[in-house]
């Protein structure tokens, strides 16, 4: 470990020296053992205090998949089933045409309500049955189900919310009660209190690229993901917002604790004796759901339950099968399952629109992948 520690971190540090990066942590699991678990950088530009490894980034969509082994979690219990209608759980969702949006749906990004309510601010979005109750008056803008639109934000208090009322925990009690305790993990937060504050690293926003076109106001991206509450540091940094409970975009989190997390489902739900799920669930919830061209990101999206799957998101390596979430600013989390391989990376600098390959997930992940011998595959 002390070999591949030591090539991974000077990558961070060449990272951080051309002025792209300020923070960076990595981990890494193989066959169930930690193989990475390293850092580099500035938690706080301003004050100068280092990461370290217990140092805690908004990792923005890393977040969904989270949300998403939560899901799981209930459906393997029976408490709730992936083709139930929303409305089951929470009858004000059905409102205006969404009676018959599925969980399998949410998962899937295709109920229809991609878009944030109107006049969303940091502190709107931070309350949580007032977002409920928007979302729930929101017409959708396609069929649920026929359609598949990347729902930046609203995923997380569709979801939450069924959490919520099938099981009667908020969704950050849920997933400190039935992911992080059983796995040991003190590095996954969907809101921190003033205790955990010390821990979270400071975003700072990143280059982006001067030729870059902003999207129009009406494209469906902006609607998902409006510029008040935008991937910028001056929101995510808020005291209010990193209280808040945001199950799609606000997680607050290590590398080390995504990465376990990760390890635990590239096993088949299960790591140290730990068991969140059993193999065949974890199976079907990552099986692919959809390929289809998404309206929000404007590309095909392999998506399958709640995961994204290998594709579009190269830096989870060239199987096919690997699953996780990216974050927007540049952080990932994924499981490659035929490797029994898990990678996270978490990081401060939100970095938009970085050449292909040369990304910080590209090229670390990329690295620990040949470090650990694995072979230059096909995509398969």
């Amino acid at each position: 470990m002390a070999d591949i520690n030591e090539r991974v971190t000077a990558a961070l540090e060449e990272l951080i020296a051309s002025g792209v990066e300020s923070g960076l942590q990595v981990a890494a699991y193989h066959h169930g053992e930690l193989v990475v678990d390293t850092w580099a950088g500035l938690a706080d530009v301003e004050s100068g205090r280092p990461v370290d490894g217990g140092t805690l980034f908004t990792s923005f969509s890393c977040t969904k998949g989270v949300t998403a082994t939560a899901v799981h979690i209930l459906v393997e219990r029976g408490v709730i089933s992936y083709d139930e209608p929303i409305a089951a759980h929470w009858p004000e969702f059905a409102r205006r045409g969404k009676q018959h949006a599925t969980i399998r749906h949410a998962l899937t990004h295709r109920v229809g309500v991609p878009h944030m309510p109107d006049g969303v601010t940091p502190e709107s979005m931070s309350d949580w049955d007032g977002m409920c109750e928007a979302i729930a008056a929101l017409e959708p803008l396609w069929e649920p189900g026929a359609r598949t639109g990347y729902h930046a934000y609203t995923f997380g208090w569709i979801l939450g919310e069924v959490i919520r009322r099938a099981d009667g925990r908020p969704i950050n009690q849920f997933v400190q009660e039935e992911i992080c305790a059983p796995l040991g993990l003190d590095g996954i937060h969907l809101g921190i209190d003033d205790a955990t504050e010390p821990r979270v690293a400071t975003l700072v926003d990143g280059p982006r690229p001067a030729d870059a076109p902003a999207a129009p106001p009406d494209a469906l991206i902006a609607r998902a993901i409006p510029p008040a509450v935008g991937i910028l540091a001056e929101p995510y940094n808020n005291p209010v917002v990193r209280r808040a409970a945001l199950p799609a975009h606000g997680g607050l989190m290590n590398a080390r604790s995504l990465a376990r997390l990760y390890a635990a489902l590239a096993g088949g739900g299960e790591l140290d004796g730990a068991r969140i799920l059993p193999a065949d669930r974890v199976r079907t919830a990552t099986r692919l759901q959809t390929d289809d061209l998404d309206l929000a990101i404007q590309q095909p999206v392999r998506k399958a339950l709640g995961y994204f799957q290998s594709g579009a998101i190269s830096a989870m390596g060239p199987r096919m099968t690997a699953f996780g979430h990216p974050g927007a600013g540049g952080a990932i989390g994924f499981a490659d399952p035929e490797h029994e391989f898990a990678f996270a990376l978490t990081k401060s600098s939100l970095v938009a629109g970085a050449e292909p390959g040369a990304s910080a997930a590209e090229v670390v992940g990329a690295l620990v992948r040949r470090e650990l011998g694995f072979p230059d595959e096909e995509r398969a």
